[in-house]
């Protein structure tokens, strides 16, 4: 009994483990913020989200303090009072150490800022805690000629020095924040601060321009470079970041993506003149609903429900264009209505017919609501015999056009079939002018949304269907967000694609569905030199909660790719009846490099060629067919290792369940450039053969499933580091 007693009373002495803590202390850039202040947001607030559950953080920044202000107020008592052994305390003052004129508060930054700062580290230490400091955040300001201009005097570099000197952790977010804002420039570092125009939030109801504080894509950004140093350190706290979903990455990595706002102030088109008929063009209401919107400050247009056909539109900054549910917009099928522009198709500069919508360098624009978006994409696409039944092509054939020589493709006019016989059709590079394209015209086939160095971009809702050409078409732009919208083609429609994101940085696409006749879900980043040379990655990419139903692949890089794709983040993705799955392609003369991708939760049925291909061998042909990209085998030689020569790798797919395709796995990499470092885990793929892996290195699968249901054996060719472990 007496063991039993002495055993219990041990047990009971220990109690559940309390977390660690980490105190911020500093002024509003780190505070927290009330509803009623929303969009401002302190760095603090999305700071806690970084870590795990073993983890409390405590924000005791409050707006307008110094570190002078900060201790006679008792706030410091507050939060000394509770440091225990272990805990941290991450310090960041300067902004209003350096106010002059209030007394209160102005602590000058070569004697009582640096003596102040001493004290708090000192003092933490005292309790056992582990301080951190870190330099103020830059402001947003830049002279006449936009050059950064530093407003932050000498208290950086005492921040820096007592740092030193007492050997403290130092994150140097002055130095970072500084060279985040000074690349984005006078404009595009508006998105960190308060920028707002009047009559949005409540708080800011007359518009804001407020370059010290921090919206919530600025604050997210300074907690993670916040989170970043704190992983590079050698601090316990490091081992307490929250990983990602994607084992690979912490949360603070994944994408940060600005987002929208707009006036609430609405201009319904039916006011500008439209009307929901079968036949009247309604191009000059709605552009006039537009222009007017954008000159008093941006805001909703509107389309309400009803048929309303319109040439070419052009959207502006600012603008919400919106579709109510019942609303359609049909584009013309009068190849008139879209003149002749210089633009961009397949990764080069070319002259196409204008996209039926259009924005070029608008910042804050979006396309949002229930209703549809018709590209009349039957007046401008060619279509095979062989995609048709008898019957449809008999129809085709009786409504007009004209066929080729074979009689196989159908052209809507004469001119889209003269410009199918031309090399390069349309390319300024081939010597193509206006003069020359508008011989042609039918067959320079638009894309339906073409959305060219833009930034701060929202799709929500609506759906979009029946293209020229590709569907959706991002090109150059910086934040993006698509939420929520379905993308429709024929099966049989070329060049067909859903969206196709290129050279874009911080894109997030979520909860949407595709039914096309090519590429589903694609990235680009440009064609072979003039890709190179400009240079624009597609980068900082989540694609999450998407379903493709029919597409020559679920979610596609390439091939027109000579710019580079990093960063990109897949997951929770269904492709059902693609004719492959994940479909990463390229060729020699592309050249750029595709890595840092990271894939998971991905679910495939009734594909009909491969359910993971990586192609160095692209011949641009359909994907059914032998080998991954048509008919014919290609030659495989080596060749020398030039500008030209493209690279996949660091590439992690992870729990891929694939039920029916023809092959589970096709690597296929140049002799001279393998497909190299390619982890996959965690994969049930049934397939008529599961593997076939040729000139790669460092290829890795762990619990790997193949359930093979055709007689060809799995194939590995020059294949070096291959390691499979199966279930």
């Amino acid at each position: 009994m007496k063991y039993l007693l002495i055993l219990c009373a041990f047990l009971f002495s220990f109690t559940a483990s309390e977390p660690m803590r980490v105190f911020l202390i500093g002024d509003s850039t780190m505070a927290d913020k009330v509803s009623a202040d929303f969009p401002e947001t302190g760095w603090g607030m999305p700071f806690a989200s970084f870590f795990n559950e073993a983890v409390e953080v405590q924000n005791h920044a409050y707006n307008g303090r110094s570190t002078k202000s900060f201790r006679r107020e008792g706030r410091w008592a507050k939060v000394f009072n509770q440091i225990k052994k272990g805990d941290y305390v991450l310090i960041q003052f300067g902004h209003n150490d350096a106010k002059v004129s209030d007394t209160s508060r102005y602590a000058p930054a070569q004697t009582d800022f640096r003596e102040n700062l001493v004290r708090y580290v000192r003092e933490t230490r005292s309790k056992g805690g582990i301080p951190i400091l870190l330099t103020p955040t830059q402001r947003r300001k830049f002279d006449s000629t936009g050059v950064f201009v530093d407003q932050h005097a000498d208290y950086p570099a005492v921040v820096r020095e007592v740092a030193k000197a007492e050997k403290v952790l130092l994150i140097d977010i002055e130095k970072e924040s500084k060279k985040y804002i000074a690349a984005e420039g006078p404009e595009g570092a508006k998105k960190m601060f308060l920028h707002y125009p009047a009559g949005i939030f409540k708080k800011f109801s007359k518009g804001v321009a407020d370059d010290t504080h921090f919206s919530p894509f600025g604050a997210k950004k300074i907690a993670s470079l916040v989170a970043e140093g704190i992983l590079a350190s050698n601090e316990h706290l490091r081992s307490f970041l929250q990983k990602s979903s994607f084992s690979q990455k912490y949360v603070f990595e994944l994408p940060n993506v600005a987002t929208t706002a707009f006036k609430k102030d609405t201009f319904n088109i039916v006011s500008y003149g439209a009307v929901s008929s079968a036949s009247k063009l309604n191009t000059s209401a709605i552009q006039q609903a537009i222009d007017i919107a954008a000159k008093q400050g941006g805001g909703v247009v509107r389309v309400p429900a009803g048929f309303f056909v319109t040439g070419a539109i052009t959207l502006r900054s600012n603008i919400n264009f919106h579709l109510d549910a019942g609303a359609v917009l049909q584009f013309s099928a009068d190849a008139a209505q879209y003149p002749l522009v210089r633009t961009n198709w397949e990764g080069v500069d070319a002259i196409r017919a204008q996209s039926p919508i259009t924005a070029i360098g608008e910042r804050n624009i979006a396309i949002t609501g229930s209703g549809i978006i018709d590209g009349n994409g039957e007046a401008w696409r060619p279509v095979k015999k062989g995609k048709l039944t008898p019957g449809e092509w008999d129809k085709l054939v009786r409504s007009g056009g004209v066929l080729d020589d074979k009689k196989d493709t159908w052209y809507p006019t004469e001119r889209a079939l003269k410009g199918s016989k031309m090399d390069q059709p349309g390319v300024i590079a081939a010597g193509f002018t206006e003069a020359k394209a508008e011989e042609i015209k039918e067959f320079l086939r638009p894309n339906m949304i073409s959305l060219r160095e833009c930034e701060q971009i929202l799709l929500e809702g609506v759906t979009f269907q029946n293209s020229p050409a590709w569907n959706v078409h991002p090109l150059l732009c910086k934040h993006l967000t698509v939420e929520n919208i379905t993308v429709k083609n024929p099966w049989f429609a070329q060049n067909g694609d859903g969206i196709d994101i290129e050279s874009c940085e911080y894109v997030s696409v979520r909860n949407s569905k595709f039914d096309v006749g090519d590429d589903g879900i694609c990235l680009k980043s440009g064609k072979d030199a003039e890709g190179r040379k400009r240079g624009r990655p597609s980068a900082h990419i989540a694609i999450e909660n998407c379903v493709v139903f029919h597409g020559h692949g679920g979610v596609v890089v390439g091939s027109e790719m000579s710019g580079g794709v990093h960063d990109l983040f897949v997951s929770n993705c269904q492709f059902l009846g693609t004719d492959v799955g994940l479909r990463f392609k390229t060729a020699r003369g592309r050249g750029g490099v595709v890595e840092n991708v990271y894939i998971q939760d991905i679910s495939m049925k009734n594909i009909s060629g491969e359910a993971i291909l990586f192609d160095m061998y692209y011949q641009g042909k359909d994907p059914v067919a032998t080998f991954g990209n048509g008919d014919e085998t290609p030659k495989i030689e080596s060749k020398p290792v030039d500008a030209g020569t493209p690279q996949f790798k660091n590439i992690f797919v992870d729990r891929v369940v694939a039920k029916g395709a023809e092959t589970g796995l096709l690597v296929r990499g140049l002799p001279e450039m393998p497909i190299h470092h390619i982890y996959l885990s965690n994969l049930d793929i049934e397939a008529k053969q599961s593997y076939r892996v040729i000139e790669a290195t460092d290829v890795q699968l762990s619990n790997a499933n193949f359930t093979q249901t055709g007689d060809k054996k799995p194939e590995l060719i020059n294949v070096k580091r291959w390691k499979l472990n199966a279930q």
